[in-house]
């Protein structure tokens, strides 16, 4: 069984982090630091608060919140403010002279209209690590587009990855992008964080979804690059990866499906057995792609998925079968990883959610602290950070 401990001994303990970023993208980096030991602060809109508390993967929400935003700000603390109000703008400047790490996702220019950029910040707390991400990048055409995961998948090639041969784009069922993006912006923060060690200087840490989307092609996309520029042409028939030559794919068993990776054609040939394949050479595995793949697909088919990963298996052929939530989460290699939880807010309302996927010194972190309600820290973080507005006639920071 993997160990499990609080948020004590983690390696991020004792550094605040000021979330002031929404939907997905943003939140997510800022609840890896949270799984790494920061005390996280979101900073939400008064009443309505984050977007993303109303943003309904389906029709399921807890506790009047979707469950989307439960999944990616539990451990957090809120503090509702207006940020067009200069008493509540007074407020976070105050915290975030405190704060050693701030991240934000607003459209380019917004926070500058704030009067909280990068310059500004960083006049105000110099060791501050400022972590922006934006949709396409601070400038050029497409700054003013919306940041949006779908949009950033069409508009960076991979959406026509996926699919077959002859068919349109086909883009990935999962909000890779702004995933994705989270978390490069928390590997630039980490690295920016080791490096104020060195210094004491605070960095200026930026990312978009677009550039996230670019790096997760950089394997396909460099050959793309030493290939003449050619388009990769996707398979015809169970295409997985357009670079990939036969039998790379996912085929239907008798009762489910198959994965098979890379391997060479004449081990298969006499795994399956399929002698038909000795006949094809290494050039053909990739030129007769679906030719071959269709020959794989036929023998498949005949027996279940039990039968063919007996088979294949212990000869070391790389396979495995595809399997959905419901019994991936009954397979005893996921219950030993211990990646779920159940998570509790402050009204006892109880989240059934995923843990951070890191170990530090062989033990997982455990905090039991559900996503906040818009504000429920308010009062406790505006006594202990001393935030209530300047008195009449001192001067705002």
């Amino acid at each position: 069984m993997i160990a499990t401990r609080t948020r004590e001994g983690l390696p991020l303990q004792g550094l605040l982090v000021v979330d002031l970023s929404q939907f997905l993208s943003g939140p997510s980096a800022a609840l890896r630091l949270a799984d790494l030991g920061a005390r996280v602060i979101k900073v939400e809109r008064a009443g309505s608060g984050d977007i993303c508390r109303s943003l309904y993967l389906t029709d399921t929400d807890v506790g009047g919140d979707s469950t989307l935003f439960h999944a990616i700000n539990r451990s957090k603390e809120s503090l509702a403010l207006d940020l067009k109000d200069q008493d509540d703008l007074a407020v976070l400047r105050r915290l975030l002279q405190r704060a050693d790490v701030l991240i934000q996702n607003f459209r380019p220019g917004v926070i500058e209209r704030l009067g909280l950029g990068w310059d500004a910040v960083h006049a105000l707390n110099p060791r501050l690590v400022y972590a922006s991400v934006s949709g396409y990048g601070e400038d050029g055409p497409w700054a003013g587009l919306p940041g949006q995961d779908l949009l950033a998948q069409s508009v960076s090639g991979v959406a026509w990855l996926n699919g077959h041969e002859g068919e349109g784009p086909v883009p990935l069922g999962l909000s890779v992008a702004d995933m994705l993006a989270g978390h490069v912006l928390t590997e630039g923060i980490l690295a920016s964080l080791v490096r104020r060690g060195i210094t004491g200087q605070g960095a200026l840490v930026q990312t978009s979804l677009l550039e996230a989307m670019v790096d997760l092609q950089f394997e396909l996309l460099t050959t793309h690059l030493n290939d003449g520029g050619r388009n990769p042409r996707r398979a015809d028939f169970r295409n997985a990866n357009a670079y990939l030559a036969a039998p790379y794919g996912i085929y239907p068993t008798a009762d489910g499906y198959l994965a098979l990776a890379m391997m060479p054609l004449a081990r298969l040939a006499d795994t399956l057995p399929l002698p038909e394949l000795r006949r094809y050479s290494t050039a053909d595995a990739f030129g007769k792609r679906d030719e071959i793949k269709r020959l794989v697909a036929a023998t498949l088919a005949r027996h279940d998925t039990a039968h063919w990963l007996a088979r294949l298996q212990p000869e070391d052929i790389w396979c495995a079968e595809v399997l959905d939530w419901p019994r991936l989460l009954q397979t005893e290699a996921f219950r030993r990883l211990e990646m779920l939880q159940t998570v509790q807010r402050g009204d006892g309302t109880p989240v059934h959610t995923t843990r951070g996927p890191l170990r530090i010194d062989g033990q997982r972190a455990r905090d039991s602290r559900g996503a906040p309600r818009v504000g429920e820290h308010s009062a406790a973080l505006r006594a202990e950070f001393e935030l209530d507005p300047v008195p009449t006639g001192e001067t705002a920071a």
